[in-house]
């Protein structure tokens, strides 16, 4: 009789907690609706539901909590309308919040009862409550970004990209024809990009590279997230794409052709080069990557011809003249090494005559990649220096020697 007694006792403290638990979820909720909420003692007895074994699993225990977020930002604006002291900051955090708490609510809503119906009577209002605030997920997003703070920017701009993810917005027209989710996932990914969350890049940059503005960079970071996380396979793919989707941006194309060419595959290489010039003959940057193509399969003939096609398409493309120099350079150290160095040797004068041609030629390429990009160096300085020195111009070799140190 003592053991039922006991157990009996056992069940009524249970049921007390219980009890217990579920009003401080109706005093949270009736506080936060007051005409003054102290919203710290609101928060401070749902959080307490929201931890309990008893009111954690109960949709009204979250309802409430998002509706405390709710009542925290409405009293904010209300004191911004009354041109009263306000804090933008907890507007745009109980959005967030809000969002968190009444997704939340709605998965256990939805959770089927006893008899396998679902009768989620929370859905219509929360829903509603979300689209109002939404903008502020928004606007928090660009707070943080331009504070530097990308984790806290990521969350706001994927909680609004993630809402046309979320089954109670799946037949919302509004939400799902939103124009602008591919420019906030756009910065999602940014800030994601930062961090090199490359997970986050993944999961927010592919929803804008559709986007006219912005969709060429969104998938220029897809690419660099690939090729971090070590999948060549779909990094050669997406910079595959990037080229087909985006044909003017050299980031794929440049890409591209320098993993065939670092891999020696020129016969893909050089076939993928030829459909891009196909299909625009005259662009510049297509024109240098074959001569780039020809340049490393030590083709130098066929690479002067491409550089001279470049410059021909684009007068100012520095890369195009100090190749070109480059290549003489190279064809002069080639001819060097059979020469004569035999002063005596009737073929001495025609071989130096013949090697100081390869300079005299070099010179003028990299003297216009000085002209056109003269702070970045490395497209001329060295050239120069070897290009004097063997002419033997005294003044210019001093000039480029000073630089040199």
């Amino acid at each position: 009789m003592k053991k039922v007694v006991f157990s009996v006792m056992l069940l009524l403290v249970a049921s007390g907690i219980s009890f217990a638990q579920e009003k401080a979820v109706k005093e949270a909720k009736k506080i936060a609706n007051g005409v003054t909420p102290d919203f710290a003692k609101a928060e401070e007895l749902i959080n307490g539901a929201l931890a309990n074994p008893e009111t954690k699993d109960l949709a009204e225990t979250w309802d409430v909590a998002g509706f405390i977020q709710k009542r925290r930002s409405e009293k904010e604006m209300e004191n911004a309308y009354l041109r009263k002291p306000y804090d933008t900051l907890q507007v745009y955090n109980s959005a967030l919040n809000m969002c968190k708490y009444y997704f939340k609510c709605d998965e256990l809503a939805q959770i089927p009862n006893e008899k396998g119906k679902i009768k989620n009577k929370y859905r219509k209002s929360n829903s509603a409550a979300i689209l109002a605030e939404r903008g502020n997920l928004i606007n928090g997003g660009i707070q943080f970004f331009n504070e530097e703070k990308n984790k806290e920017a990521l969350e706001f701009f994927g909680m609004y990209v993630d809402l046309g993810e979320q089954p109670m917005f799946a037949d919302n027209e509004e939400v799902k024809n939103d124009t602008l989710v591919p420019q906030i996932a756009y910065y999602a990914s940014l800030a994601a990009m930062k961090m090199e969350d490359y997970p986050s890049v993944l999961k927010y940059a592919p929803k804008a590279k559709d986007d006219k503005e912005v969709g060429k960079y969104a998938m220029e970071f897809v690419s660099t997230a690939l090729k971090a996380e070590g999948d060549t396979v779909k990094w050669i793919a997406s910079l595959q794409e990037g080229v087909q989707k985006y044909p003017e941006h050299p980031f794929f194309f440049g890409n591209l052709i320098d993993y065939y060419s670092n891999n020696k595959k020129y016969d893909e290489a050089m076939a993928f080069a030829d459909e891009m010039l196909a299909k625009d003959p005259q662009n510049a940057f297509n024109l240098y990557v074959k001569g780039y193509l020809y340049h490393n399969m030590g083709d130098y003939d066929n690479a002067i011809e491409y550089y001279k096609k470049t410059i021909e398409a684009d007068p100012n493309y520095a890369e195009a003249y100090s190749n070109i120099g480059l290549i003489y350079c190279l064809k002069a150290q080639d001819f060097s090494s059979h020469a004569t160095s035999d002063v005596n040797d009737p073929k001495y004068a025609a071989d130096q005559q013949t090697l100081k041609s390869f300079y005299e030629q070099a010179r003028p390429y990299y003297e216009k990649a000085r002209q056109l990009k003269p702070d970045q160096k490395d497209l001329w300085l060295n050239g120069l220096y070897r290009v004097y020195y063997n002419l033997q111009m005294g003044p210019e070799y001093e000039e480029i020697e000073k630089l040199m140190m």
